[in-house]
Parts: structure tokens; sequence; C-alpha cells
């Protein structure tokens, strides 16, 4: 895993094997954006980060139970500290159904989302070079 660059990525529940996202939610009352982005990330991945630079935002709009959601959501390049990818905290196979890392390098394939994918791809060129190995 050495000298690639990784991103950790979680299939929802209930989506097909391969169905591939970034980690995201809602913006919990009293919350900023940032520190929903390391609450989530931890949530559904089970790794505690250090937030980087913002990507920048996906908008966008889905129908729910009949009424049309307007979307934002922003993105953050951060950097793994410590945990497990995989090992979630209790309760949130509800929602994440599988955990791991993905070589950004192959993000444009991998990832379900257009705008994601436009995120990872802005990750690349933030980076340049290589972050160390993500924990095991």
């Amino acid at each position: 895993m050495r000298g690639r660059d990784w991103l950790a990525a979680v299939r929802p529940a209930g989506k097909p094997d391969g169905t591939w996202a970034l980690p995201k939610g809602l913006v919990g009352p009293g919350e900023s954006p940032a520190e929903t982005a390391l609450r989530e990330g931890y949530e559904e991945t089970g790794v505690v980060a250090r937030l980087g630079p913002k990507l920048g935002d996906v908008r966008y709009v889905y129908t729910w139970r009949g009424e049309r959601v307007f979307k934002i959501v922003s993105f953050y390049l951060a950097s793994a500290v410590r945990g497990r990818i995989g090992e979630l905290p209790e309760g949130m196979e509800v929602e994440v159904a599988e955990a791991r890392w993905l070589p950004l390098a192959d993000a444009a394939r991998l990832l379900a989302y257009r705008g994601e994918r436009e995120m990872a791809q802005r990750a690349r060129e933030t980076l340049g070079g290589d972050l160390p190995e993500p924990p095991l």
C-alpha cells in the first residue's frame, strides 16, 4: 500500500456489491460542515482523521417521499490518524454495509457518483504527492 494515495469508501447498506461512495451525512445541530465531515467519516468508516483543505461542494436534487430535496455536500481532504477501516461504531451497519480503502488513482472507475469522482480528482490534484499508508 506504500507509494499510493488511498481513500476511505463505503458501500451504503442496501446497495449492490461494487457500489462505492464517499462518507457523508447531515450536518448536526451546532456542527459546522467540517465537523460533520470528521464525525461522518469516523461513523461510516471507523477511521479517525485530521481535516485538511476543503475540496469543494457537490449540489444535487433528489426525490424523497414525493418531495424534491436540494442538497449541498461539502467534501474535505483528510488524513487518517487512527482506527481500522471497517470497524464501525455500533449501529452503523444500518447505514453502511462495508467500508474499505480504495486506491485514489482508481476513484474515477470505482466511485458510483459523478460528483464524488470529481472530488476524488480534486484530491489527486491537491495532493500532488503521496500520503502515508493508511492504518490497517
